[in-house]
């Protein structure tokens, strides 16, 4: 079956350049072209396309503007373009919240070492979302993860520029994060609500996540949930450039009870703490069980597909913690992660995985679901609750 994609971009010329690249795959074809926001709102309805392909900053409406216009009207699978800044990353997540599906570096070098490479990342990027029709609907039907913008009596205006929205809600996100700061203090003190329905489950010395394609949102919807006093340090690793996992982890510490931080070499393992492995480079989790401290290190090997790397990151601690991890494949391309929760699993670790139905791509999940590595098979809807019911909530 032919992909129909919808190229949306206010260049000409990247029009152009992304509609050939598409074209030179026989799985897939152009139907038609936007140069603006409001168009590909309007071409989403008309043409009612199986992927679009959008860049973030347009005239007349931006490209986060159009995600919630199309998700809202005429849902498909939505592919951004986002340059590798901080403020290209804020826009991205921020688009990734509103219904995008995925994304790539706006500069084909950036995609991958070769131009060949990038050619085929591109290509596949597009089938595996098109492909994946089980998460259209379910995105188009599940309500939005915790906005970044906290509740207001004071109505939003409605921006237009990149820019100017990203660098608004960076304040808003700091301001939300003074007031968790505070709503820390209230849940450690000593009689705490959580701390008194909480019996650890000692099977347990850490949670580790790995996810990929539509693992944003879903990280996001997981870890708001958690409360602040979660009694395992929390290992993610999350398939981003190296540019986009700083905003990240801020955009999730800012919403989020318990603390989470981009991973910096030497970091010590502690409770109600989310590490996020660092983009371009791999993760390792090394000293003891009881002192536990993260490695961040380069890889320029060529031998590991992904940095960072799932499995690089998984085995790593079954070495440390062997049975003592519930490790989670979240939505995801390919199959990093299978080799790492195999390892896992081999000590007596728990593995679960992210059910199809909900899922942006069924890949990682599928991996370890298929080889019965994975114990169980979540919605992501109800996993953060399965989550805090195994470590000893109730």
């Amino acid at each position: 079956m032919t992909v129909r994609v919808l190229v949306v971009d206010d260049s000409a010329f990247f029009r152009r350049r992304v509609t050939e690249i598409l074209e030179q795959n026989s799985r897939l074809e152009v139907i038609g072209s936007a140069n603006d926001g409001r168009e590909a709102v309007d071409k989403a309805q008309s043409l009612r396309p199986d992927v679009i392909t959008m860049d973030i900053e347009m005239p007349v409406m931006n490209g986060i503007d159009a995600v919630k216009e199309i998700m809202r009207s005429a849902p498909c699978p939505i592919l951004m373009f986002s340059s590798l800044t901080h403020e290209g990353a804020t826009a991205t997540l921020n688009a990734l919240e509103a219904g995008a599906a995925d994304f790539l570096p706006k500069k084909f070098e950036d995609i991958a070492r070769n131009r060949d490479e990038a050619v085929k990342t591109l290509q596949d990027r597009v089938l595996a979302i098109a492909n994946d029709t089980g998460a259209r609907s379910t995105r188009a039907a599940t309500p939005p993860p915790p906005s970044a913008t906290p509740r207001s009596s004071t109505p939003s205006t409605r921006t237009t520029t990149t820019r100017d929205s990203s660098g608004s809600a960076l304040d808003r996100i700091r301001q939300r994060s003074e007031e968790r700061q505070r709503q820390r203090g209230e849940a450690t003190a000593p009689a705490s609500v959580a701390a008194n329905s909480l019996t650890i489950n000692r099977a347990y010395q850490v949670l580790a996540i790995g996810t990929s394609t539509g693992g944003p949102v879903a990280l996001q919807k997981i870890l708001t949930q958690l409360p602040a006093d979660f009694p395992y340090p929390i290992v993610m690793v999350q398939h981003m450039p190296a540019a986009f996992t700083k905003a990240f982890s801020q955009r999730l510490d800012g919403l989020c009870k318990v603390r989470v931080k981009e991973a910096e070499d030497g970091d010590v393992l502690r409770p109600g703490q989310a590490y996020l492995a660092p983009g371009g480079k791999q993760m390792i989790v090394d000293g003891t069980s009881s002192n536990a401290r993260l490695r961040i290190k380069e890889d320029n090997s060529g031998r590991v597909t992904y940095k960072p790397s799932v499995d690089i990151t998984f085995a790593s601690l079954s070495k440390l913690f062997g049975g003592k991890v519930l490790g989670v494949i979240l939505t995801g391309m390919g199959a990093d992660g299978r080799e790492g929760a195999r390892m896992l699993k081999q000590k007596g670790a728990t593995i679960w995985a992210q059910d199809e139905a909900s899922c942006v791509v069924y890949g990682m999940p599928q991996a370890v679901a298929s080889a019965g590595i994975s114990s169980r098979s979540i919605s992501l809807n109800e996993m953060a609750k399965a989550i805090v019911k195994e470590v000893g909530y109730h």
